[in-house]
């Protein structure tokens, strides 16, 4: 296991959103995602209402980046990924495991279009997991030290 600033796993199991790339006739397309971190690769939802299935039917190859900054205590850490997604069945347990992360336990507090992923047929609305399990991992910790702000002058 490579040696990493700080705890991969920690970091990605934190509701993040992650920005994933894709590459289209027209260019890269980048949007943002919720992902699971799990078995050591990122997996996210997508089916007919995005293109993003679309996109990786024609071209595999995508990137990921997760990162935080918190400009008051001068935190910054990055995870970029990249490789070949796949896209997979749907499988209710993941999406469970992935929506519970940013929606919270109680799945009767969650909007209706989520627990219509969960509850829907998979395959009459389309759902499908994209699976990356990366290629490449770089990991950074860009973290920098905060001076506290001046206090008064002294007289």
């Amino acid at each position: 296991m490579p040696d990493h600033p700080f705890d991969v796993d920690a970091f990605l199991a934190a509701p993040r959103t992650a920005r994933l790339a894709t590459n289209t006739p027209a260019g890269p397309a980048v949007r943002p995602v919720w992902f699971l971190w799990e078995e050591g690769a990122f997996w996210t939802l997508t089916g007919p209402w995005a293109k993003l299935r679309q996109h990786v039917e024609a071209d595999p190859r995508v990137a990921v980046v997760v990162d935080d900054c918190d400009l008051a205590t001068g935190r910054v850490r990055q995870v970029m990924a990249r490789g070949g997604a796949e896209l997979l069945p749907f499988d209710v347990p993941r999406g469970r495991r992935k929506l519970s992360r940013y929606l919270g336990p109680d799945e009767s507090r969650w909007d209706r279009r989520f627990t219509g992923y969960l509850y829907g047929d998979p395959t009459a609305g389309g759902a499908v997991w994209l699976r990356l399990a990366p290629a490449t991992l770089t990991v950074k910790d860009l973290s920098y030290a905060v001076e506290p702000p001046a206090g008064p002058a002294s007289p």
